[in-house]
């Protein structure tokens, strides 16, 4: 038995729920996975998972088993690293998140600019809204807007973002502007779900933080779409000022209720903490954290 290749058979049944979930990402034979776990409990002398109908439960012992066996198999990895001179010069492949409308308009030409100059090393980008786990999804680094939940995090702070509030100047015309949050009751709105709630909006008045109610004509998934139905005079809606920033440019958007704005949200690069860095994940950071800080200050 590959003792090696068996942990990592296991951890792939602890992270998607199954074995035939493990077998479908790992691409081997559900027989063949059923068999290197068994394999593994025999040499140990324990159960590591109960098989139920739909989903695998870990025992006490799997539970102690699959941290140490992560601690083991990323201990290999980095020898393989230093072996390879990963730590040596930039090289290798890296994973790399961001949100969708920041990640295409700035995040993008950044890593682009970023392969162009590091010819070794590759990038795969994943452009979601979506708060993805660094750990679960093998993800090297993160751009994130708004605090961070999880404090074990290694964070690079490159600026903040303001929320705003904003419509199109026809529809201003048409319809009195607001001059407080509550007037919002009285206007068409555009939620953009995911973001914020879709019947109340939060703003700040002096030192307090208040609720108003919005009454959403629109309901939407992605900042593109509220930024576009806004624009196109719908109604009003609230986005990051970088998802709007195109359109106020344009004069299709006026921002609204500016002085009620929330604190600007922390904009950051994170990463998981480890022991040495990869000279790869640490180039990166160096050459995106500087031109992505001037960008937020623009």
């Amino acid at each position: 038995m590959d003792r090696l290749d068996a942990m990592s058979v296991f951890i792939a049944v602890v992270e998607h729920g199954s074995l035939s979930a493990a077998s479908r990402a790992l691409h081997s034979p559900l027989p063949t996975v059923s068999r290197k776990i068994s394999e593994l409990e025999a040499h140990l002398g324990v159960r590591l998972i109960t098989r139920t109908s739909r989903k695998i439960l870990l025992t006490e012992a799997g539970e102690g088993y699959v941290g140490a066996a992560r601690e083991i198999l990323g201990r290999v990895e980095e020898a393989e690293r230093r072996a390879s001179g990963e730590y040596v010069s930039p090289r290798g492949d890296l994973a790399v998140t961001a949100p969708i409308v920041f990640g295409r308009l700035h995040v993008l030409p950044v890593v682009t600019e970023f392969l162009k100059a590091f010819p070794d090393i590759n990038i795969r980008l994943t452009m979601s809204d979506r708060s993805i786990s660094l750990a679960d999804e093998q993800i090297d680094v993160a751009l994130r807007i708004g605090q961070l939940s999880d404090s074990s995090l290694i964070a690079t702070r490159l600026g903040a973002i303001r929320t705003t509030v904003y419509a199109n100047p026809d529809y201003l015309r048409r319809n009195p502007a607001p001059v407080h949050p509550q007037d919002l009751s009285n206007h068409d709105c555009i939620a953009f779900e995911g973001l914020l709630s879709n019947r109340f909006w939060t703003f700040r008045q002096g030192q307090q933080e208040m609720s108003a109610p919005i009454r959403p004509r629109l309901s939407v998934n992605t900042a593109e779409a509220a930024v576009d139905t806004a624009s196109a005079g719908l109604g009003i809606t609230r986005v990051m000022a970088y998802q709007a920033r195109r359109a106020v440019e344009a004069g299709l958007l006026v921002p609204l209720l500016e002085n009620f704005e929330l604190d600007p949200a922390p904009v950051q690069l994170v990463h998981l903490s480890q022991g040495l860095m990869p000279l790869k994940l640490r180039t990166f950071l160096d050459f995106a954290a500087p031109r992505l800080k001037a960008t937020l200050s623009r």
